[in-house]
């Protein structure tokens, strides 16, 4: 997503910014060339660790959290139906009377969201452009009552927000993991890309554990993950798990990474987290994982550590285990892709 929409509606006269004095992008995605809104006010929220760190290198005014007032508000559609909705009532309440925009790929949703936005608003107009549509209307109050709300229970007991993963409760994969889980795992671990948090929990029940890092990226994962763990053991890190952390540092690793960017599948991104636990475990470390039966992390694994088996697994998930890191691939590899 380089703003290939908007540049295309600005370059065409359908829109102008030229009157913006300040304008704020909600959750655009990191590769986002900000240039196409020439030397405005920009302010990027971002709850990514890596995409917040990248738009804060840029030298941008970044937060997890916009505030108002602006002139301008730019909406990229994330993957959540909820969270798409929630975005759009925080745009109006940044933007009072000014312009929003929301721009997204139709493998997101973008048409689903925009018939929803016409149920209740009028749009001004819209482009479709890249395998997706831009649209824009004044800001008003047709979104109020869809604002993100608060963590909270949800019907499986766990605590979590609409736009997080797994935001219904503990997805299957996990599962399949945590009743697999070596008992014989002590002393320090991580749980990368943890979520809200359900790894963490039932990692606390081995007797042998003596300190957790949670890892996560996603800044309302982990929010969620702090009320769903209260624990002394356990410390909580916004980070990107590919670069997290000192090497040589940990005795275990237990792990469900994400293999998506956006809808797209990714398998590099679990790869970088298997290299990201090779160089975080002292010589002696374990790592363990789950993933979809498909996705091809053995090459990986054998390349990242000497021992490599499956500990479980069905049609859909395997389980596997790696032990005792080879030292050559120990220094920070790990790159976010």
């Amino acid at each position: 997503m380089t703003l290939a929409r908007l540049d295309h509606a600005l370059e065409t006269g359908a829109l102008t910014l030229s009157e913006a004095k300040r304008i704020v992008l909600l959750e655009p995605a990191p590769d986002a060339d900000l240039g196409v809104l020439g030397s405005c006010d920009l302010t990027v929220q971002q709850n990514l660790k890596h995409a917040y760190d990248q738009f804060e290198a840029m030298g941008v005014s970044v937060t997890t959290d916009a505030t108002g007032p602006a002139d301008v508000v730019h909406v990229t559609l994330p993957r959540s139906r909820e969270l798409a909705r929630g975005l759009l009532a925080q745009a109006e309440a940044i933007a009072p009377g000014g312009l929003v925009i929301v721009d997204g790929a139709k493998t997101d949703g973008i048409d689903a969201i925009l018939k929803f936005a016409k149920s209740r608003i009028s749009i001004d107009a819209q482009i479709s452009k890249a395998h997706g549509r831009i649209f824009w209307f004044n800001a008003g109050t047709g979104f109020q009552d869809c604002a993100l709300p608060e963590p909270a229970p949800r019907t499986s007991g766990w605590i979590t927000q609409p736009g997080v993963f797994s935001a219904d409760g503990p997805d299957a994969g996990s599962e399949a993991l945590v009743a697999v889980l070596p008992k014989s795992l002590k002393g320090r671990g991580a749980d990368l890309g943890g979520g809200w948090g359900y790894l963490t929990r039932h990692l606390l029940a081995l007797p042998g554990v003596t300190h957790i890092d949670l890892v996560e990226a996603d800044k309302r994962a982990l929010t969620c993950a702090k009320q769903n763990v209260a624990d002394e053991r356990v410390a909580f890190h916004w980070a990107d798990a590919t670069t997290w952390g000192t090497g040589g540092t940990l005795d275990w690793i237990v792990m469900n990474p994400p293999f998506h960017t956006s809808r797209t599948p990714d398998a590099s991104l679990g790869q970088d987290f298997i290299r990201s636990a090779a160089r975080l475990l002292r010589p002696k470390g374990t790592l363990i994982l789950v993933a979809n039966r498909h996705l091809p992390y053995e090459t990986t694994l054998s390349s990242c550590f000497a021992n490599v088996a499956e500990l479980d697994g069905d049609n859909r998930f395997k389980v596997l285990q790696a032990d005792q890191p080879k030292a050559a691939d120990k220094p920070g590899r790990a790159k976010r892709r």
